[in-house]
């Protein structure tokens, strides 16, 4: 009876008492509590690197003043090797500007540590300058990527061209490594790319430079000549010719894997667009056979004239303008590579015939969009199905498809799933 009447009682003894839950609690305080040699100032040096990484430049100098450790980590090199400089005009930006005192001190102490380095500025001029006045202070830098970066209209272009090439130069002259180089809307001439050569022809491999008015077609054939390592390319139209691709072909030049072009009129009727021999393009290809061939068009009706008469090996083509049904037909006929299309408009005339040939004759093709067009919903189901399960990407605009005596809206979405092997439902157009 004692046996069974002690079982009980320490059977019901199931919650502790209050000055047990108390001695608990001091235990697990005390063990939690950080010991005088291991508060924050002591934390160890790659974790507070750590968390510097994930902090603002204003952030991180404000944690740089707690103590004199996590100052010296403020100023570890591997902290300052990628860094964007902000610079706006408060009155006319929404940006953060990186502080004046703080750009000097990483001129100062950090300048030889830099090297992934972007400058992002905002429409005015002044903020323009104010990267130049940067980049010609990098005299001690080993600089790998620069980008500049324009957030509104192309601010570098209103800087005096000399201002600019100079500044340019000195990290052109200074950095001997250069590998990714973007310089969009900017006034970079041929003198300075020959600099740009002279002193990273061996690391250079990525140049992109579309909307540059002072590069002539001379002028990248000479980057194109003598950096052999060049695996992408991004530029204007009206740089790229026979000679261009040919070089970019030779025997010396590793293979190229992403060509960009960019084809702009501003004035319709007024831009010449030359013709790239078909020989040409097909160099290209034989020496590069993965390369991906990416061409935007904003261009008027009229001027596509030039283009896809004769068979190119375009990769993925961009239309920002309205394109004819009788581009979209050419496109079907000499496109035989093409892996993504972007229509954005056409017109009132329904592009079954365009879609069905180039389903037909694009085995690549994985990928389409089609913005203010029309296509019957019969002739959009037979695209469909031409190119089965391969159409990794389909957005389609509800109003695109005409319903037709075959089919409807509510049944269109089921029609084309079936075809496709997963669900999938055409766009909707948003009404806020």
């Amino acid at each position: 009876m004692k046996r069974g009447r002690t079982g009980l009682k320490s059977k019901c003894r199931i919650f502790p008492t209050h000055e047990e839950t108390a001695k608990r609690q001091k235990c697990r305080a005390s063990s939690f509590a950080l010991n005088p040699a291991e508060d924050w100032g002591n934390l160890p040096h790659h974790i507070v690197l750590q968390i510097f990484q994930h902090l603002s430049l204003i952030d991180r100098a404000r944690a740089s003043s707690v103590c004199r450790h996590w100052n010296d980590t403020f100023h570890t090199p591997d902290l300052w090797r990628r860094f964007e400089f902000e610079l706006n005009q408060p009155a006319t930006s929404y940006l953060r500007s990186t502080h004046p005192d703080l750009i000097q001190q990483i001129i100062k102490k950090h300048a030889q540590h830099l090297q992934y380095v972007s400058f992002k500025v905002d429409s005015c001029t002044e903020s323009a300058e104010a990267a130049c006045d940067i980049l010609s202070q990098l005299v001690n830098c080993t600089i790998k990527t620069l980008g500049l970066i324009s957030t509104a209209r192309p601010s570098f272009m209103d800087v005096s061209q000399a201002h600019f090439v100079s500044a340019l130069t000195v990290v052109f002259v200074n950095s001997k490594s250069l590998s990714s180089i973007k310089i969009d809307d900017t006034p970079v001439d041929d003198p300075s790319l020959k600099v740009l050569v002279a002193n990273n022809s061996d690391t250079l491999k990525f140049l992109k430079m579309n909307s540059c008015p002072h590069v002539s077609p001379a002028g990248i054939l000479c980057v194109a000549d003598q950096c052999h390592g060049l695996r992408e390319l991004a530029l204007n139209y009206h740089l790229l010719s026979d000679e261009l691709l040919l070089a970019l072909s030779s025997e010396k030049h590793v293979h190229l894997e992403h060509l960009r072009i960019d084809v702009v009129s501003e004035n319709p009727g007024q831009t010449h667009f030359h013709t790239i021999k078909r020989s040409s393009w097909e160099a290209l290809v034989r020496h590069s056979p993965k390369v991906n061939i990416v061409m935007y068009f904003f261009l008027y009706e009229e001027e596509f004239e030039p283009f896809f008469r004769e068979e190119t090996p375009v990769t993925h083509l961009y239309f920002g303008r309205a394109v004819s049904k009788e581009m979209l037909g050419r496109i079907g006929l000499n496109c035989p590579r093409l892996v993504e299309l972007v229509v954005c408009a056409n017109g009132l005339e329904p592009l079954d015939e365009e879609l069905i040939r180039i389903a037909e004759r694009c085995k690549s093709l994985t990928a389409i969009g089609l913005g203010e067009c029309e296509v019957t919903c019969s002739g959009f189901v037979e695209f469909v199905k031409m190119c089965g399960g391969r159409l990794t990407q389909l957005s389609i605009m509800e109003e695109v498809l005409i319903p037709d005596s075959s089919y409807n809206m509510e049944q269109i979405h089921s029609e084309v799933s079936k075809h496709l092997g997963r669900m999938w439902f055409p766009d909707m157009m948003p009404t806020w």
